[in-house]
């Protein structure tokens, strides 16, 4: 079940510029679907081998999932490096986890239900 729309608005304005600053939590960066401005989003990513499994924490209506869809790539930064993604897809549970090259995911990665796949760019 996602997390309640408002907590994402808190968390968005308050919890998340911290977070950024801070480098504990994989950074994507993604330019708005509307506005063309580039934003930043701290979020749990799990490597695939093709590339990444990010968690959608706020469900498919999130606007950096929506802004991946929309213009089909997006930069990963993890552990200061910049990883380009693209060929976003939204997937289930089933196939974010078949996707892992962990067999252990994150504790509580199946508490999510909406995932969004992307492949490095080469």
């Amino acid at each position: 079940m996602p997390y309640p729309r408002w907590l994402a608005r808190i968390n968005k304005r308050v919890f998340n510029p911290g977070a950024i600053r801070k480098g504990r939590y994989p950074v994507l960066n993604h330019v708005g679907r509307v506005s063309g401005k580039k934003h930043q989003t701290p979020l749990d990513a799990f490597p695939t081998t093709s590339g990444y499994v990010l968690v959608c924490r706020y469900g498919p209506v999130s606007d950096w999932v929506r802004n991946v869809l929309e213009t089909g790539e997006a930069t990963l930064r993890v552990d200061g490096d910049e990883i380009p993604l693209a060929v976003p897809r939204l997937v289930a549970l089933e196939e974010a986890v078949a996707a892992l090259t962990t067999d252990t995911p994150h504790r509580d990665f199946a508490k999510a239900e909406h995932f969004v796949l992307m492949d490095r760019v080469a």
